[in-house]
């Protein structure tokens, strides 16, 4: 009778497509193997064919490395009544498997546990696949962290969920205190308005990816709320049905500090730091269209230094070029600040003067004249001093004339220029 009970548990078991075992505590306190299938052996390393009948003792079957758990979770089970569930690893000629395996007691007639039924289910590739997870994202957080760049990233609603290492040094802030937070904390000010439409057109634009270079310049803030210019890659991502943007960040203020230094050498003479003549020809054509448009007056001065070349022959070039450095430094201080002082080339020197008439033009030559005739003004000369003298051509702005533009203007002047050397220089000569 009992044998026949048994024939009919295995066949049971044997018609289930997953390890599965029925086992019996037995009166020595030993948990016995009653019914097993094919599956519940190759679990722990068997072939295809059983080569042990049930029954037989758990422990003879498990492997070593893993009796003393398996034995204590099925004694546990026994002794609670209650179902539990826990993962274990087999060693077999195919490699290493994992399997999840559960335990149910299965209660007799007197309501005691006689029987557990043991199922395991194989979970080899989802733990390989949670592994390769695992390493990847291990991988992941590692490059994260070490980068060089600020690696930041935001949720759809504007919410920071990652802010490496790089981007606290560089923002100022530790990561507990910009998670969660809304990225316009680290904006300046002036760009937020339109942050977020920028955000909204992104995420519905079909490109993944972009740099940010629409503007000349964009800018972060800093916990200090100093600003500093940066450079922007931005990418996006699909996560959960949410878009998700990672922006690298990389400060380039060393650059950006460069580049107006080479853009201001470019403008300015090397000598005198005034601007050059390149740059004065750009943005007096800026003032003369303004001038012309508005019908505002424009005067321009034409300065040079009285015989130049003596100074030069007589107490060197490195004095000449104290002498060019004394008449743009007195000139700068003198003229006002809207005006362009620039010099143009060997001893000459320009000014044009925006909202200023024939007049305040003169007055103006006469009071730089007046300086250098009678030395009025402070210089740490590197030698005795050195005294000469200035003359100056005026012109102003012919409005209505077809024909008018700055280089007239400037034509005029040294016309003037020439006039004031030609009486006997140290003088103000206006060239209508």
């Amino acid at each position: 009778m009992f044998s026949s009970s048994l024939q009919q548990i295995q066949g049971f078991v044997d018609g289930i497509a997953a390890s599965i075992a029925v086992i019996e505590r037995q009166d020595d306190g030993n948990d016995q193997v009653i019914a097993c299938n094919r599956f519940f052996y190759q679990m722990f390393g068997g072939n295809n064919q059983l080569t042990v009948t049930p029954p037989f003792l758990l422990k003879d079957l498990i492997p070593r490395y893993n009796r003393l758990e398996f034995l204590d979770r099925v004694g546990e089970c026994f002794e609670s009544g209650q179902p539990l569930e826990f993962e274990q690893a087999y060693d077999t000629r195919d490699g290493t498997s994992w399997w999840r395996l559960s335990l149910k007691p299965i209660l007799d007639e007197g309501e005691s546990v006689s029987r557990l039924l043991m199922t395991g289910q194989d979970i080899t590739k989802k733990v390989e696949l949670e592994h390769q997870l695992k390493i990847t994202s291990s991988r992941f957080a590692s490059v994260v962290e070490a980068a060089y760049d600020c690696i930041i990233t935001i949720n759809q609603r504007e919410r920071i969920v990652l802010f490496n290492k790089a981007a606290q040094e560089l923002f100022g802030y530790h990561e507990e205190e910009v998670l969660g937070q809304c990225i316009e904390m680290l904006i300046p000010e002036r760009y937020r308005p339109d942050h977020s439409d920028h955000v909204e057109r992104f995420a519905h634009s079909p490109i993944t990816s972009r740099q940010m270079e629409e503007r000349t310049r964009v800018h972060g803030l800093h916990k200090d709320g100093t600003e500093f210019p940066v450079e922007i890659a931005i990418s996006k991502i699909n996560v959960g049905g949410m878009v998700e943007f990672t922006a690298i960040v990389r400060d380039i203020a060393d650059r950006v500090r460069l580049m107006d230094q080479l853009a201001a050498r470019a403008s300015r003479d090397h000598l005198t730091g005034l601007l050059n003549r390149r740059e004065f020809e750009e943005r007096g054509a800026a003032l003369f269209g303004t001038a012309k448009a508005t019908g505002t007056p424009l005067s321009l001065l034409m300065i040079d230094a009285d015989k130049f070349k003596r100074i030069n022959d007589t107490h060197g070039h490195s004095r000449g070029d104290e002498v060019l450095r004394v008449i743009s430094n007195v000139g700068s201080t003198t003229v006002q600040h809207r005006d362009l002082f620039a010099r143009i080339g060997g001893e000459e020197f320009v000014v044009l003067m925006p909202e200023t008439n024939r007049e305040q033009a003169l007055a103006m030559a006469e009071r730089i004249r007046k300086i250098f005739d009678q030395q009025a003004f402070e210089h740490d000369w590197q030698g005795d001093p050195i005294p000469f003298t200035i003359s100056v051509g005026v012109s102003s702005m012919r409005h209505g004339e077809a024909d008018e533009s700055i280089q007239a203007m400037q034509k005029r002047a040294d016309i003037g220029l020439y006039r004031a050397k030609e009486s006997g220089r140290n003088r103000v000569e206006f060239n209508p």
